[in-house]
């Protein structure tokens, strides 16, 4: 399985702000522009809570585990695989949403005279702030699943040490 490339949500990122930001200029022009719901903020705020407490669960777990502690719940491997794709799905779409609205609410700055566009500017930026956690969950959840390297009991080529 691959790790998360910081590089790659930044693209997202950057890439959906962008184009958000043309859409919402291209839509202002045209009509009014969509709300930004309160609930986008809210929703991520709420991913990256589970997948920080999955990440916590899983920590302690195999800690015990490591430890060999006496009734230490034990983690099956294809359950944490499925924790971190769930994370690193996660990512992706928190990095692509973050995008769309940090877009949407740089655009929203030109009009913060305006209160409900103000509005709209504060749930987006919250909504950015929430995305940034979603992603820092997703790392982490990330960094806590890894296999540790077995560097210490060979010379990293599969082969046992010599005698």
């Amino acid at each position: 399985m691959k790790e998360l490339r910081i590089r790659t949500l930044a693209a997202v990122f950057v890439v959906a702000g962008v184009l958000s930001w043309a859409g919402a200029r291209l839509w202002s022009a045209v009509g009014t522009l969509p709300r930004v719901p309160l609930a986008a903020p809210i929703v991520l705020a709420l991913i990256a809570v589970v997948l920080l407490a999955t990440a916590l669960s899983l920590r302690a777990r195999l800690k015990a585990q490591r430890e060999r502690r006496a009734g230490a719940k034990g983690v099956d491997p294809l359950m944490a695989a499925r924790a971190v794709v769930f994370g690193q799905a996660s990512a992706l779409v928190a990095a692509l949403v973050s995008g769309m609205y940090g877009g949407t609410g740089a655009f929203l700055l030109e009009s913060l005279d305006i209160p409900a566009r103000r509005d709209q500017a504060i749930y987006a930026g919250f909504s950015v702030v929430a995305g940034i956690a979603v992603i820092a969950a997703a790392f982490f959840l990330e960094r806590v699943c890894k296999l540790p390297d077995n560097d210490d009991t060979n010379d990293g080529t599969g082969a046992a040490p010599a005698a």
